[in-house]
């Protein structure tokens, strides 16, 4: 799923995008790579000068290596790609910072088209994985957990590893004040909390997952601290939680500067089981692979969450240890693109 907050653009808060200015094309050309390899709807390839790439070179590692099938869901992504999607209809974030975030219409119109499409979903596999791209997601992730009363404060990852907690804190309480409410104060109403400090990726997954959930399906939520979020809106719901996880990778699963497995403890009575596959990436000879066990990006794109369904779906015939030769692969590629590119100007 993609979508796009202007929490993102705050200085400090995400690497998720090369600039403030370049972040809106963040979610569309993850979308894009994964279908071509390749992004249209900017001439950049998807990787920093220093050589990190985007988490959506795992996710399309493995959807190569095993056939699995995907779609995109556009939720409020400020550019469209340039691929085939399922579009919400919806408008993109604003600044939490405002207390105004999400038309409350548009927040009630993202769950129902989430559930209606979730019941569709079900028909087709019993496991769904639903991840996300959106840069700046962890700190709206922590308004919708605040003003639902979670206590996550100094518990939700980041895409670098000076975490910026009190950053995303100030925010948080900026968002609050100027909507005239305290933390805890919408732990009934999600839809609300969502409106005033979320973005329009939360409502459209919760409700896609209810959906699934609703007709007797399983759903692995694929991402770090930002699922957390989606399960408290569920619970808020009272809707049931037997029957979901979230995967994500070792990277954030051990992240000392967040506390995933301890958040969502927190959050379910009967604790949602966290998942997390280890990518060896600590052990790969490229820097910019590397650069994830160093606590850049972690995850995103749904990369943890496929690479467990990878392993899942091919039997013990692949490990974590396998995807990293096909994720070196897809690095490879992409680094001689990039060359050829450059070749040519």
């Amino acid at each position: 799923m993609i979508s796009y907050t202007e929490t993102s653009t705050i200085p400090g808060i995400t690497i998720a995008g090369a600039s403030p200015d370049l972040m809106k094309y963040t979610s569309p050309a993850d979308s894009e790579f994964l279908y071509y390899g390749y992004c249209r709807c900017l001439e950049e390839i998807p990787i920093t000068p220093d050589g990190k790439p985007t988490p959506a070179i795992i996710t399309r590692s493995v959807i190569g290596a095993t056939d699995i099938p995907f779609f995109i869901v556009d939720a409020g992504s400020m550019i469209k790609p340039f691929v085939p999607y399922i579009s919400f209809n919806q408008e993109y974030g604003k600044n939490i910072a405002f207390g105004s975030a999400v038309d409350p219409n548009n927040v009630k119109k993202a769950f129902e088209y989430g559930s209606l499409l979730g019941t569709q979903i079900s028909k087709v596999s019993d496991l769904v994985v639903l991840g996300e791209s959106i840069p700046g997601g962890t700190t709206t992730a922590l308004g919708v957990l605040s003003a639902l009363g979670a206590g996550a404060e100094f518990r939700v990852s980041s895409s670098m590893p000076d975490n910026p907690h009190i950053l995303k804190n100030r925010v948080i309480s900026q968002g609050l004040t100027s909507a005239g409410i305290k933390r805890g104060d919408l732990k009934s109403n999600p839809f609300k909390a969502i409106s005033i400090l979320g973005d329009p990726m939360l409502p459209s997954i919760s409700g896609i997952a209810a959906g699934v959930l609703g007709s007797g399906g399983k759903v692995m939520l694929a991402g770090g601290t930002q699922m957390t979020a989606v399960i408290a809106i569920l619970k808020s719901l009272d809707q049931p939680l037997d029957n979901i996880c979230i995967g994500t990778t070792v990277y954030v699963a051990r992240d000392q500067t967040s506390d995933l497995v301890g958040l969502t403890e927190t959050l379910s009575e009967n604790a949602v089981p966290v998942y997390a596959s280890n990518l060896h990436m600590e052990e790969s000879s490229i820097d910019g692979l590397q650069a994830f066990s160093k606590g850049y990006v972690k995850d995103g794109v749904g990369a943890g969450g496929m690479s467990i369904a990878a392993i899942l779906k091919l039997s013990g015939r692949i490990n974590g240890e396998n995807l990293l030769y096909y994720i070196e692969r897809e690095y490879n590629r992409l680094v001689s693109s990039r060359r050829n590119t450059q070749a040519s100007l």
